[in-house]
């Protein structure tokens, strides 16, 4: 399967604009009784409002009679009928948009949702890839464009339209040809020079949202990364890198001020041309005798109506454009591929015990640099397999081949004896509980993100699973309890107490595969020991895969693989590798005078302190 990138950018100029209304129709369409009949009202509102001018008309004409025969001559029907087509035109709008308001937000909703389960469905290659600030601004966008651009669509321009249509042929029908041709070729410009500017102006907008991306971008990391920036006291930095962005988004945002403004001038200087050139023709008619003062009138309300929502076309025409633009960029999302996808037969994985194996696995992020190679090993039910090395030894790439982040580049992954690739990725990774090396958790409370491994469990299991994680007594002495709010990304929480949230959620999901990454590489040496009894317990009857880097967490391990560059070098039981004297034997040499010079270094420490 190819590797998952967004759909490219267009070129500058090309909109794909009919590519995205496409997309965007089936959303509608799902509500068509409540579309038609949306816009059924929308065409009866527009009939009453080209029909209140004609009654308008007959009245004027019947009031230039005399001043007595006035009240005689122009009957009361007519009246009453001009006021129920006035209110006909506000009723239906407000009746079109009443109807039309459950789709317009439930197509915001659908695909608002189906763009956040895609974006969860995509492989962890893109998440990596992509700046997260940039991400949630093009959702912002997107979501917010599409309530804009079916509004103006159905609301304004199509009405508009009708109503154009319906003048026009009142016009030929009723008038000099030259009335609807002035007409036409007033709107012709309009529309031409309108579009042709606006395309114009579509690179300009594109350009600025991806500079508007690229600083919110910029902003976010440096906040996520807040105590790094203060360490290394780079705070001006920092702004001058932001500035720079906002910079260059204000010089884009003035070009597409100045481009506006053209646009504008030009649309005003053919609506006045139009419109002088109508009353010009009409008051030749009426010196004429050709054309009553009921005419006139007539003429001038259709140009008044016209002109109205005329001039506010070109607007809605830019926003429509703009939206376009910004719905593009979301649907791109929409529509990049998974690299990682549930093949059309897969199965789901039977519950119960379950037998981990990596047969002659392979696998490179980049093909130009090996990760794994020829990488076997089985881990039984009830049995804990270890994985040791140094850092950039391949370790954690396997927990994210057992959760299928990744595809393998070569051999195969089982569970029970099945390709992982043949199962769906729902039952895989309901199966497999993980404690990984560096814990991200939801800002919210320390109860909601232990719950999180089973959001169905109850309160005292997850009370259960914190103590197991020897998290219970810390929890307790807070002053909220475990309704403790942790911060942006588990930011009020030291790491140690972050692990131990991370190792409470993997045991309160309590599935048959258990992987610990570098579990308790947090904690300190007193936690660590107290906690690990409580791993190995936790570990105990299921299949268990440790990744660590201190050997003293993994000596009562079943078996014990070393790697090192991609590669299993050396395995066997905590005992039989030291006897080998090889890689394994010198790791532990090493960590020992270690741990025995930091012992000394503390005990010095506390000798110092407690002297006179």
């Amino acid at each position: 399967m190819r590797r998952a990138s967004p759909l490219p950018a267009p070129a500058t100029g090309e909109l794909h604009a009919w590519a995205t209304i496409k997309s965007l129709l089936p959303y509608l369409w799902a509500w068509r009784g409540r579309v038609s009949l949306a816009l059924v009202c929308l065409i009866a509102a527009k009939v009453a409002n080209v029909s209140v001018p004609i009654i308008f008309k007959h009245v004027i004409d019947a009031l230039s009679i005399t001043r007595e025969q006035a009240l005689i001559v122009v009957p009361a029907a007519l009246l009453l009928v001009y006021g129920v087509l006035r209110f006909s035109t506000s009723a239906f709008t407000e009746l079109r948009e009443i109807l039309f308001a459950r789709v317009t937000q439930q197509a915001v909703r659908n695909i608002s949702l189906e763009v956040f389960r895609h974006l969860h469905a995509l492989s962890l290659r893109f998440h990596l890839e992509r700046q997260t600030g940039g991400l949630t601004r093009d959702i912002e966008r997107g979501t917010r464009s599409i309530g804009t651009l079916i509004s103006y669509t159905l609301y304004s321009i199509l009405p508009t339209l009708v109503e154009i249509a319906l003048v026009i042929g009142i016009l030929l029908k009723n008038y000099d040809v030259r009335f609807a041709l002035i007409t036409a070729v007033t709107l012709t410009l309009y529309i031409v020079f309108t579009v042709v500017v606006t395309n114009w102006r579509t690179a300009l907008r594109r350009h600025a949202n991806e500079l508007d991306s690229a600083a919110n971008s910029r902003a976010i990391d440096s906040l996520l990364n807040y105590e790094t920036v203060k360490y290394f006291n780079n705070e001006a930095f920092e702004a001058r890198r932001y500035d720079e962005q906002l910079h260059r988004y204000i010089d884009a945002q003035i070009r597409n001020q100045y481009s506006l403004s053209a646009l504008n001038t030009g649309q005003a200087l053919i609506i006045a041309l139009g419109v002088t050139a109508m009353m010009w023709l009409a008051a030749d008619g009426v010196a004429r005798g050709s054309m009553s003062i009921g005419d006139i009138v007539l003429v001038n309300a259709f140009m008044i109506q016209l002109y109205i929502p005329l001039n506010f076309l070109g607007v809605l025409y830019r926003e429509i454009r703009q939206s376009l633009t910004d719905i593009e960029r979301m649907f791109g999302l929409l529509h990049t591929e998974r690299e990682v996808e549930d093949s059309p037969d897969a199965k789901a994985l039977p519950a119960g015990p379950a037998t981990l194996s990596f047969d002659a696995v392979d696998f490179a992020y980049d093909p130009r640099r090996a990760v794994l190679q020829e990488v076997s090993f089985s881990v039984p039910p009830g049995s804990t397999v270890a994985v040791v090395g140094q850092s950039g030894a391949g370790k954690s790439t396997l927990a994210r081949l057992i959760y299928r982040f990744y595809d393998v580049s070569g051999g195969v992954v089982r569970i029970n004896g099945h390709d992982i690739r043949t199962l769906t990725q729902d039952s895989l990774r309901h199966a497999v509980g993980i404690v990984p090396q560096d814990t991200v958790l939801f800002n919210d409370s320390i109860y909601y993100n232990i719950l999180y491994g089973r959001p169905e469990a109850s309160r005292e299991e997850v009370e259960a699973a914190a103590r197991a994680a020897q998290l219970h007594e810390f929890i307790a002495r807070l002053p909220d309890g475990y309704d403790t709010k942790v911060g942006e990304r588990g930011l009020k929480l030291s790491g140690g107490e972050k692990q131990r949230v991370a190792i409470a959620r993997a045991l309160l999901k309590n599935p048959p595969i258990l992987i610990f990454d570098e579990a308790t590489s947090a904690l300190d040496s007193h936690t660590e020991k107290a906690i690990q009894a409580q791993l190995e317990a936790a570990a105990r009857g299921r299949t268990a895969l440790v990744i660590a880097h201190r050997l003293s967490t993994v000596m009562n391990a079943d078996e014990i693989l070393v790697m090192d560059a991609g590669r299993v070098i050396e395995r066997g039981t905590h005992e039989a590798l030291l006897q080998a004297d090889g890689a394994y034997a010198r790791l532990w040499a090493m960590q020992q005078r270690e741990e025995a010079e930091a012992e000394s270094e503390t005990q010095v420490q506390a000798q110092t302190e407690t002297a006179p």
